[in-house]
């Protein structure tokens, strides 16, 4: 293979990413048929010489960027995903080309030195306890995984069990409390760590998914870990954490309890005082609390933030101490987090929040929560059920009526059942809206029944990107009435 000009590759590769950067508002929200087809032109042997890295960016370009989800730009509201800011991107090329592993400080200074002001900024941009360990890890699963693993060992260490060290065999028991509306990833979590995803007390929930505090159990004498939610998935609900460390705190004997909170999306809204004063109360009582950056806060894939009260138990689970390792005085990274070798995420973290400033994260939590409202104002007014109180960023959806006005429809409009008919007009819905491309938002289930979930993620969804959604909506909504009640 000829020798290529490192640097050339460098500037094509740069060239073909801001290509993308520029035109991915312009794009299909999601790829065309033909452009999914065209992922085919991988399916090759793999070559035997090599071929010209100028080629194969070239390739990936030409087929791998039409077939993307445009989920960086500012009409994306499937899933919770957010853009990425321009200076996270930038400080991400960076850091790709300094090739940092943040393991130790000795590896990477600058990452060393990131990780510290990051910490800091985050606790105080959150108002979570000044000395509160932060480690970076892939994602909320992760650092959910990562707190849970933590208050395991914490709990069975005041019980005298070294679980490090004897393992889970054989343990002293203690419960594990969750919300009905607990996330997936939640219990997985809860399964990865050994604490099992069904071996656990399910609090009800309301009706917006939010843990009730006056069903908590009452006959929990032992330990206990209390894993609440902040930004039920579906509502951004919030769980009454000050009921629920209150009942922690009241609870006979002297049994060791922890209380962590599950807040992949929904802990960003700490940063607006209105909203943390409104929703958060009691929420920086926990122990530990988890979230993602490259959700609300538009950094890349991947970035989750674990948060612990107290260093001591994240680094009595994860020290990996070896002679060319050994645990130092400083914060040790490997040392905190269940991964050795890791991303220096921190750099990206570090960027958006000094462009953003204090004001910036607010405005960011702000702006997608008044898009979600005004988005949910208009569906209403058009006659689609909106089942959530649109609290934060998160709008639940129903197309229940063949007619705008129920109630109004014509004999016969719909043959089925009333509930029957809304779950088909609610999945012709997401459909409609999903082949149109002009928007997406994807399906969920709420309590039992199909509807449409729409996330306002992105740092670039302003309002008259949210008047469009309402409008692409409302007009697929039209089309569907009219398509079903012709039958």
């Amino acid at each position: 293979m000829d020798r290529e000009d490192d640097l050339d590759v460098l500037r094509a590769a740069a060239a073909m990413a801001l290509d993308y950067a520029a035109t991915v508002d312009s794009r299909p929200v999601a790829p065309t048929p033909e452009a999914v087809a065209g992922l085919a032109a991988f399916d090759e042997a793999l070559p035997e010489a090599g071929t010209s890295a100028h080629a194969t960016l070239r390739l990936l370009h030409d087929a791998g960027g039409p077939a993307t989800m445009a989920s960086a730009g500012a009409r994306y509201f499937g899933f919770v995903i957010g853009g990425t800011l321009p200076a996270a991107l930038g400080a991400a090329w960076l850091t790709d080309a300094w090739d940092q592993n943040a393991a130790l400080p000795a590896m990477s200074p600058v990452a060393a030195k990131l990780h510290d002001v990051t910490r800091r900024w985050l606790v105080d941009l959150l108002g979570l306890p000044a000395d509160c360990a932060v480690t970076y890890v892939t994602g909320a699963t992760m650092a959910n995984a990562a707190c849970l693993a933590a208050a395991r060992d914490e709990l069975l260490a005041r019980l005298g069990w070294d679980a490090q060290a004897d393992g889970l065999f054989g343990a002293p028991a203690f419960d594990v409390v969750i919300g009905e509306g607990a996330h997936a990833t939640l219990r997985k979590s809860l399964g990865l760590v050994g604490l099992g995803r069904s071996r656990v007390h399910v609090v009800p929930a309301d009706d917006q998914g939010r843990m009730r505090a006056d069903a908590l159990p009452g006959d929990l004498t032992g330990p206990v870990l209390v894993c609440a939610q902040a930004g039920e998935v579906n509502t951004g609900a919030f769980d009454p954490f000050d009921e629920i460390a209150d009942w922690l705190a009241r609870r006979p004997g002297p049994a060791p309890g922890w209380l962590h909170v599950d807040g992949a999306f929904g802990l960003w809204a700490l940063a607006d005082p209105t909203r943390r004063d409104r929703l958060a109360a009691g929420l920086t009582r926990a122990d530990s609390w988890a979230t993602d950056g490259h959700k609300w806060l538009n950094v890349t894939y991947d970035c989750g933030l674990a948060f612990v009260r107290d260093a001591a138990p994240l680094r009595r689970t994860f020290t990996a101490a070896a002679g060319y390792t050994p645990a130092g005085d400083t914060f040790d990274a490997m040392h905190h987090t269940p991964q050795s070798s890791q991303r220096a995420r921190q750099i990206e973290v570090w960027a958006a929040l000094r462009t953003l400033g204090r004001d910036g994260v607010a405005d960011l939590v702000t702006r997608a929560c008044d898009a979600a409202a005004e988005i949910a104002r208009r569906l209403d007014e058009g006659g689609l059920t909106v089942l959530n109180d649109v609290v934060l960023n998160q709008v639940l959806i129903r197309l229940d009526h063949l007619d705008p006005e129920p109630g109004t429809e014509a004999p016969g409009a719909a043959e089925a059942a009333p509930e029957a008919a809304g779950e088909a007009l609610t999945r012709a819905l997401i459909a409609e809206i999903q082949e149109d491309g002009r928007v997406w938002c994807g399906p969920t289930l709420w309590h039992g029944r199909t509807a449409m979930r729409l996330s306002v993620s992105s740092w670039k969804t302003d309002p008259d990107d949210a008047a469009f959604a309402a409008d692409v909506i409302l007009t697929c909504a039209t089309r569907v009435r009219a398509r079903l009640a012709a039958r």
